[in-house]
């Protein structure tokens, strides 16, 4: 009788296990996947510090909210302040350090009629503050 009982429950066995393993790649795959995308972008050249210290040079925090930038606690623009989570600039277009740079410098070249100013950030400088807002998450 245990014979018959253990043929009958080895395919179950089979299937449990099977089922076990699937589910435990497709977690380890989420997994890993989470990880890959909660560091922060790599903004070669940038230094988050200088970065800070530029986004309160500019007066950024006029218009924003920014974490760690003394007196950023703006209210006009939306708050940067999971910044290095978000996927999309403007919710048009991938979040890449490229194009954030592009945003800071002049923003009419990526979304025309922008109520964000040019307020004449070099390149340079806006490299630092991409740096830093891929820090906040």
């Amino acid at each position: 009788m245990r014979r018959a009982a253990r043929a009958r429950c080895g395919p179950l066995r089979l299937g449990v296990s099977a089922a076990a393993l699937a589910g435990s790649v497709a977690v380890s795959a989420c997994a890993a996947g989470a990880s890959a995308t909660s560091s922060p972008a790599q903004v070669p050249g940038g230094s988050p510090e200088r970065g800070r210290q530029m986004l309160g040079a500019y007066g950024c925090g006029a218009c924003h909210s920014i974490p760690g930038v003394p007196g950023a606690t703006g209210r006009v623009a939306p708050p940067l302040t999971d910044w290095g989570s978000r996927t999309t600039i403007l919710g048009l277009m991938p979040n890449t350090p490229e194009r954030l740079v592009q945003w800071i410098v002049d923003p009419e070249s990526l979304r025309p009629g922008t109520t964000m100013p040019a307020i004449g950030v070099s390149r340079e400088d806006a490299l630092q503050m991409a740096a830093y807002l891929y820090t906040l998450r």
